[in-house]
């Protein structure tokens, strides 16, 4: 049985993250992302009135939905919030290994290396304030006696983390990141 094809919009929610993770917004021509989503012109504007900026944003929501549900699948399961900062910097490590191209986040690649604009900035803020509240609802339910510092805190590693993982071409330093996270009232 073959596998039924995305929809046209879907293909190139997808086609456009992984491009714009790649590239970045401006490394991104509409012929480009068009052939690699084999998809017509036409759709394009059809699915995305404002074209290319209305698919980028539609993009790093789908990108930032994935990592929302890699949040909760690391700290759904876990016995403490350590537990879960191990998971999720795991998982995220094995994320950057499998790419082998040492991208960057796709939400920054995507919103701030795109128009400098106050949507993509506002879209931004929003997209990662949600995995914020996501790691910061699991630190609540964990006992962190401050889960909104601990969730500040995994982010800031994580992205900073990335950068470093990417500069070294070392997944190592995200599998690190546990380590070097010390929140007070952590179990």
């Amino acid at each position: 049985m073959t596998e039924r094809p995305l929809p046209t919009k879907d293909r190139l929610i997808r086609t456009a993250a992984e491009l714009f993770q790649r590239s970045g917004y401006h490394g991104v021509g509409l012929s480009q992302l068009l052939a690699a989503a084999d998809a017509p012109k036409g759709s394009l504007y059809h699915h995305f009135p404002n074209g290319k900026s209305d698919l980028a944003l539609a993009a790093a929501t789908w990108a930032s939905d994935g990592m929302l549900r890699l949040i909760a699948a690391s700290f759904e399961p876990a016995g403490s919030f350590a537990e879960g900062v191990e998971t999720l910097c795991r998982k995220i490590a094995k994320l950057f290994d499998k790419s082998g191209r040492w991208d960057t986040c796709p939400i920054s690649a995507t919103l701030f290396e795109g128009p400098d604009n106050l949507s993509f900035r506002s879209h931004a803020y929003h997209l990662y304030e949600g995995w914020i509240s996501e790691v910061a609802h699991h630190a609540r339910r964990l006992g962190v006696t401050d889960p909104a510092e601990a969730a500040d805190t995994l982010f800031i590693l994580l992205q900073g983390g990335w950068h470093l993982a990417r500069a070294r071409q070392d997944s190592d330093v995200l599998r690190s990141l546990p380590g070097r996270m010390r929140i007070s009232g952590a179990p």
